[in-house]
């Protein structure tokens, strides 16, 4: 039951990322998360820069991926006292799907997809932003891409002992 909690906090962490990443400048702050077309859109009409976007981009990556690879395997270990590749593995497999898949439908599907929340006013010949190859690569990654970044993590801890 703790890790499903763990995988809650890790959404929440998620939720709160884009909900400051838009608080400002509205979805234009988390353009990085757009297909590179909608990005010269936002650059062409004056809403942003390429250096802003370089930037954001830095700045969303490290709220992002320092808690996906360093606070959640150091939870994991160290927190709920996991010992052994198996327990890890489906620890962080476990926490990485909650997450994931709260991406994947609640921020990607509904809130990105069914609201108004995401468009940003000149772009709207591209909605629905997520489609095609990049739908399937992001349902790619939580389905697969996960697992794997759990097996990776897990034996890394199992070899570091």
């Amino acid at each position: 039951m703790t890790v499903v909690f763990e995988g809650l906090v890790m959404s929440f962490w998620l939720l709160l990322v884009c909900v400051v990443g838009i608080a400002k400048d509205g979805p234009v702050g988390l353009i990085v998360f757009y297909e590179q077309e909608v990005k010269d859109r936002v650059i062409e009409l004056g809403l942003t820069t390429k250096d802003r976007i370089k930037k954001i981009n830095v700045i969303t990556a490290l709220a992002l991926f320092i808690p996906l690879l360093i606070v959640v395997p150091t939870v994991v270990y160290f927190y709920n006292g996991v010992d052994g590749f198996m327990d890890g593995f489906v620890q962080l497999t476990i926490i990485y799907l909650i997450s994931g898949l709260f991406d994947r439908i609640f921020i990607d599907w509904w809130w990105v997809g069914c609201t108004r929340a995401w468009i940003i006013p000149g772009t709207e010949e591209f909605v629905p932003y997520i489609h095609g190859k990049t739908l399937a690569v992001k349902w790619a990654g939580t389905l697969i891409g996960f697992p794997l970044l759990a097996a990776i993590q897990a034996g890394i801890m199992q070899l570091a002992g």
